[in-house]
């Protein structure tokens, strides 16, 4: 019961700190929907370079255009979703330094609420959007036998990968207050990571690909289970039910997070000390 109320504490304050970042961003609305319209476009950058090799190429990697915009529409919009939620963390290490991060300790709210939602920036919509958009032109132009079992996949796909990307937020986050900063080795995961998985595994070495699925498992964003809705190999000969097994590794890699957050805390020392 305790836990349960601290969550409900933790999703009301998240939602009044998201909110009065929303209302503080829509007082110039020209100005905001001309910055959700940039983010759409810069976030799109990413698929105008795959269109790019493929104006020189039939397949990338043995997959076609449609398959690997499965991919991307699958990995940018959940990352997309993450990023909108907790992509604010990579502040942490700004608010250490300036001492203001002592601030949200003695507020009655719990920290990682405060933290995710500091800054919230609604302009973040553009990266999901323009994931989106790919994605529904992947579903409509991949050659795909569709079954029950794979439509179904394609939603759970894109919340568990969500709930993954969430994940090494927070973890990246915790290893800052760790480190005292080290902003852009979390980016290096979130971001990085998420470019990553645009691409088809099978023009990463054998080594990659086992740590992307075995020690820090993006594979199971999209690699694993689009291997199943694609009818493709699956990564390094994993076995066929592991397609369905992003939920249960998200629910995995978010209760580390959650160890590795309460650690981090622990380990806290204060500015100066």
């Amino acid at each position: 019961m305790a836990e349960r109320g601290a969550l409900r504490e933790g999703l009301r304050a998240y939602r009044l700190i998201a909110g009065m970042w929303v209302r503080s961003s829509m007082t110039y609305r020209t100005s905001f929907a001309v910055t959700v319209l940039g983010n759409l476009m810069v976030t799109g950058l990413d698929f105008v370079a795959i269109l790019l090799m493929f104006s020189q190429v039939d397949t990338l990697g043995g997959w076609s255009l449609p398959e690997i915009a499965l991919l991307y529409g699958l990995s940018a919009t959940s990352f997309g979703i993450a990023d909108l939620v907790l992509g604010s963390m990579d502040v942490l290490g700004g608010r250490m330094r300036d001492g203001s991060f002592d601030i949200l300790l003695v507020r009655p709210a719990p920290v990682l609420a405060q933290v995710g939602a500091d800054h919230f920036a609604l302009r973040r919509l553009g990266r999901i959007t323009q994931g989106a958009l790919v994605l529904g032109w992947a579903l409509l132009s991949a050659d795909v036998d569709w079954t029950g079992a794979k439509v179904l996949l394609v939603p759970v796909m894109l919340v568990s990968g969500a709930a993954i990307f969430s994940a090494l937020f927070v973890a990246g986050a915790a290893f800052q207050i760790l480190a005292q900063d080290a902003a852009e080795v979390q980016n290096a995961f979130t971001y990085g990571g998420t470019t990553l998985l645009q691409y088809p595994p099978t023009v990463f070495g054998k080594d990659l690909v086992r740590g992307v699925t075995f020690m820090l498992p993006l594979a199971f964003v999209n690699w694993v289970p689009a291997a199943h809705v694609l009818g493709r190999p699956y990564p390094i000969g994993l076995p066929d039910w592991t397609a369905f097994a992003s939920p249960l590794v998200a629910a995995a890699c978010c209760a580390l997070a959650g160890l590795a957050w309460r650690a981090g805390l622990r380990s806290y020392r204060s500015t100066g000390s």
